[in-house]
């Protein structure tokens, strides 16, 4: 009996090894984007209840600031919408509003920026989920010259742009500049 079970021991491990078993497998990572940060030309709306004259559409200046009633300049650049969120709650209460309950959206991202091989190259809206597809269609599709297997991506506040192989679902933040490069024969 004894054998029987150490065989059924070695075997069960053997099988796990050899299945990908715990020792094989990857990490698993997440897939869930980082949290978006508000920067210069975003858009916000603020709702504070039954506040109406603090409740309204704003938008973070070139400095970084919302110019908001009653607290002036509120920082808001590098902050995601919970942090603004509890940043304008904790304001409000420190001798504004008794129980301020305030909630934070995103009305208008920053717009993103495509030239190059684009007919229509310039300033256009982001919208959430946006590829590189997509904004060269927004962009009136590609010219002639244009290389259809690399792109040019310049994120906001990187220094240097990034090249990426061409493929669906190659994602636009808010901000970026997309380069569409020219294919050499």
């Amino acid at each position: 009996m004894r054998r029987l079970t150490l065989a059924m021991g070695v075997a069960s491990v053997l099988l796990a090894s050899c299945s990908g078993g715990p020792a094989t497998q990857a990490p698993v990572v997440s897939a869930s984007p980082p949290a978006y940060r508000l920067a210069p030309d975003d858009k916000v709306r603020v709702n504070v209840y039954n506040e109406e004259g603090l409740t309204g559409t704003y938008v973070v200046g070139s400095d970084g600031a919302v110019s908001y009633p009653l607290l002036g300049s509120v920082q808001a650049a590098g902050l995601t919408l919970p942090q603004l969120q509890e940043l304008l709650t904790n304001r409000l209460r420190a001798g504004y509003v008794k129980d301020p309950k305030v909630s934070v959206d995103i009305t208008e991202y920053r717009p993103f920026y495509i030239l190059g091989e684009v007919n229509k190259a310039g300033q256009y809206p982001y919208r959430v989920g946006l590829t590189v597809d997509a904004a060269v269609a927004t962009a009136g599709g590609f010219t002639y010259r244009a290389n259809h297997r690399v792109v040019a991506i310049q994120h906001r506040n990187q220094p240097q742009e990034v090249r990426y192989k061409l493929e669906p679902g190659v994602q636009v933040l808010p901000g970026d500049t997309v380069r569409i490069l020219e294919r050499f024969f």
